[in-house]
C-alpha cells in the first residue's frame, strides 16, 4: 500500500510540474487576459454604479419633493389656525405626518445609497489601481523577455561565429603552410637548376682559385712586375 502512495504522489508530482510548465510557458498570455477580464468586470461594476446613483438621485428628489410638500401644508395648517378652523388644520396635519413617514422610511434607503455609492467607488478605484500595477508589471516582463531572447540570440550567434573564426583561422593556417611548402620546393628547385648550369660550375671554379680569367690575370701581373 506504501508503494501504491509514493506511484500515486508521484504520478499528482509529475501532473503538477507539467501544468506549471504550461502555466509558465503561457504566463504572459494568462496576465493579459487576466488583466481584460478585471477590465470588463470595473466596466460591468460602473455600470452598476450609475444604476445605483441613478437611484440615489431619484430617492433624494423624492424626498426633497416631500419636504417640499411637507413645507407646503405646513403654511396651510398655519393659515388653517389663524382663520380658526382647527379640524382643517388637523386634517393638514394628518397629511404632513404622513409625508414625514415617507420621509423616514426613504431616508434610510437614501443612506444606503449614498454608502453604497462611496464603497463602490473606492472598490473600483481599487481596482484600476490594480489593473494599472499589473499593466506595469506586464510591460517591464515583456520587455525583459523581449531583450533576454535577443541577448540569447547574440549569444548563439557569437557561439556560432567563435566556432566559425576558429575553422577558418585553421583554413588559414593550413594555406599558409602549403604556401611555405610549395615556396621552400620552388627554392629547392632553383638550387637544383642552378647546380647544373655551366654558370653554377664556373663560380664554383672561381671561388676555388681556377679558371681561365684568374689564371690570364696572373700572368699578366706577372709580366708587369718583370717589366
Amino acid at each position: 500500500m506504501s508503494i501504491l502512495k509514493k506511484i500515486v504522489t508521484a504520478i499528482r508530482g509529475g501532473a503538477r510540474e507539467v501544468g506549471e510548465s504550461i502555466v509558465d510557458v503561457n504566463a504572459i498570455r494568462i496576465l493579459e487576459q487576466e488583466i481584460v477580464d478585471q477590465e470588463n468586470a470595473i466596466a460591468r461594476a460602473k455600470d452598476s454604479l450609475t444604476d445605483v446613483m441613478a437611484d440615489q438621485s431619484k430617492t433624494a428628489r423624492q424626498i426633497n419633493a416631500l419636504k417640499d410638500r411637507i413645507g407646503e401644508h405646513e403654511t396651510y395648517a398655519s393659515q388653517a389656525l389663524e382663520k380658526g378652523d382647527e379640524g382643517l388644520a388637523l386634517e393638514v396635519a394628518e397629511k404632513i405626518a404622513e409625508y414625514e413617514n415617507e420621509v423616514n422610511e426613504l431616508q434610510p434607503v437614501l443612506d444606503n445609497y449614498k454608502a453604497s455609492v462611496v464603497s463602490l467607488k473606492d472598490q473600483i478605484r481599487k481596482a484600476e489601481k490594480s489593473i494599472q500595477e499589473n499593466k506595469r508589471e506586464l510591460s517591464v516582463v515583456k520587455t525583459t523577455e523581449s531583450v533576454q531572447k535577443a541577448r540569447v540570440s547574440v549569444n548563439d550567434s557569437l557561439s556560432s561565429n567563435v566556432s566559425k573564426t576558429a575553422a577558418a583561422r585553421d583554413s588559414l593556417n593550413r594555406i599558409k603552410e602549403r604556401q611555405q611548402r610549395t615556396e621552400d620546393k620552388i627554392k629547392a628547385s632553383e638550387e637544383l637548376n642552378a647546380e647544373n648550369t655551366d654558370v653554377a660550375l664556373k663560380d664554383r671554379l672561381a671561388k676555388a682559385g681556377i679558371g681561365e680569367t684568374k689564371s690570364q690575370a696572373n700572368d699578366i701581373l706577372a709580366r708587369l712586375k718583370k717589366k
